[in-house]
């Protein structure tokens, strides 16, 4: 089974590996491929939008049996400026299985500035004086104070996304 990641970003491709490899073991290949949404998501739709897309490119640009893509994002609620992560699973026999990921709630600071521009890696990088945060331990690390590293989290997203295919796949052969 060939699974294409929509994705070079290293937490992400691990985090896929690490949750599809014991229950639906492959080829995996990675794939810069465009989300068609904005650098930075700011809602829920945006977000899931770009995980799907890159899903879909993924898979048709390898030619894979199946397409993953993970999307950050922030979005502004009453209470505060929160993380929001979302992925898709695109497979040629099913309708994309998209799920949710952690939220947590980010300082005010953090939060307008991606909201006035600026990508919330960069403004991460900024804030913790750090190159390259996205790449490592992410927003939701410096958060959860090393607690939920970034691939941990997109790695519990692709876990809902495995999970969910090999539902759908076990209910398919019932019928």
């Amino acid at each position: 089974m060939k699974i294409a990641i929509g994705t070079k970003n290293p937490t992400k491709v691990n985090a896929v590996k690490a949750a599809f490899a014991s229950h639906l073991p492959g080829e995996f290949r990675s794939i810069n491929v465009p989300s068609h949404v904005s650098a930075q998501p700011l809602t829920d739709d945006e977000t899931m939008t770009g995980a799907i897309n890159r899903a879909k490119n993924a898979l048709e640009a390898e030619e894979a049996d199946i397409g993953v893509g993970l999307e950050g994002g922030l979005i502004k609620t009453e209470h505060g400026y929160f993380l929001c992560n979302w992925g898709a699973l695109i497979c040629k026999q099913m309708k994309p299985i998209v799920a949710g990921g952690a939220r947590i709630i980010v300082p005010d600071e953090i939060g307008r500035d991606v909201f006035n521009g600026t990508e919330l890696g960069d403004v991460m990088d900024q804030y913790v004086k750090k190159h390259n945060v996205r790449h490592h331990q992410g927003a939701i690390g410096i958060f959860t104070n090393g607690l939920v590293d970034r691939t941990e989290m997109f790695t519990q997203l692709s876990r809902l996304l495995v999970g969910q295919y090999l539902y759908q796949k076990k209910i398919k052969k019932q019928l």
